[in-house]
């Protein structure tokens, strides 16, 4: 028998039967004898003490006040073992969905008869089923039931912090950028009160980098409207240099010239690398500077874009300028 059931019943003895005559007093030994067997049955771990207790409430419930204190032994235990039944579905035999239906009717039981701490644990033993559930389909590529599955788990527990992630990254995978927004603005929300700073910037650096790898795609189609509203939704997760070179780009190809300066500024602000690392946001600088007719410093930002693919066509500027 499981320690958890144990404890439960600690300190009961077998029910001695009542010695007087009459058929109350043989109904309430009908009582007494299903709780009897139900120990028992219990000692030896059969899923028969189920059945049993049941059986006692029952009389107990036809027998009246006298039988209350038998009736409350066996409410006492009853939650405890639905329990029991629903964790060794779950954990020895690993029959999930079986484990879910039986933890279900321990939900049940353990509403009927106010036993919290057995709702808490069926509950937390619920949500480690579905988890379990939607890893298997997402190892089997299998995203809507994965999703049905979390979402089950959110109806029991919404502030499962691991599985609003969870859900989070399927959307990204499927590039459902709406639902991958939605989704992860939640996970950030719930995780604020945590304080986890670490894994709230985790969290905003893996959207940023997805709608700025989103907006860069759209700038190299040349979509630009669709580029800007992709950045747009990457500056929401904080400030980033990239995001800022592929602002500079799109809006010099729109010839908002003073704009494209603007970010392309901000970015070489953000970048504390080699210069090489800043050649491209220089060339993006000067590409505004030389549409604003600043020359000398259209030159001065070409010069220093002189690296990696850059290079020839900041010389060519550079010669059309008649740079010094």
């Amino acid at each position: 028998m499981k320690l958890l059931v144990i404890n439960r019943i600690a300190g009961f003895l077998l029910l001695c039967t009542v010695l007087s005559a009459g058929v109350f007093a043989q109904e309430k030994n009908d009582a007494i004898k299903a709780f009897n067997e139900g120990v028992e049955l219990m000692k030896a771990n059969d899923p028969g003490a189920i059945a049993s207790f049941e059986n006692c409430i029952r009389v107990c419930e036809q027998v009246g006040d006298s039988a209350n204190d038998i009736k409350a032994k066996a409410i006492k235990v009853l939650p405890d073992l639905y329990f029991q039944k629903a964790f060794d579905l779950l954990t020895v035999d690993k029959k999930i969905e079986e484990s879910l239906q039986a933890s279900k009717q321990a939900l049940e039981v353990a509403n009927k008869y106010n036993d919290t701490k057995t709702k808490e644990s069926t509950q937390k033993l619920m949500v480690q089923a579905y988890s379990g559930m939607a890893s298997a389909f997402v190892t089997a590529k299998d995203n809507a039931k994965a999703i049905q599955a979390y979402d089950s788990v959110l109806m029991i527990n919404p502030e499962h912090l691991p599985t609003l992630y969870n859900k989070a990254l399927i959307y990204k995978g499927l590039d459902n950028g709406p639902k991958f927004m939605e989704s992860m603005d939640l996970y950030i929300e719930k995780l604020k009160p945590t304080g986890d700073t670490v894994k709230i910037e985790q969290a905003r650096k893996i959207a940023r980098d997805y709608f700025r790898i989103a907006g860069g795609k759209a700038n190299q189609a040349n979509k630009l409207t669709d580029a800007l509203n992709q950045l747009n939704n990457a500056a929401r997760y904080g400030a980033d240099k990239n995001v800022y070179y592929q602002y500079a780009s799109v809006y010099n190809k729109q010839k908002k010239f003073s704009l494209a300066a603007e970010n392309a500024q901000k970015g070489l602000n953000l970048e504390t690398g080699k210069p090489e690392d800043k050649a491209k946001f220089y060339f993006e600088l000067a590409e505004a500077q030389n549409n604003l007719g600043k020359k000398t410093e259209a030159c001065t930002s070409y010069q220093n874009a002189l690296y990696g693919p850059f290079v020839e066509a900041a010389k060519a500027q550079r010669t059309n300028l008649k740079c010094q």
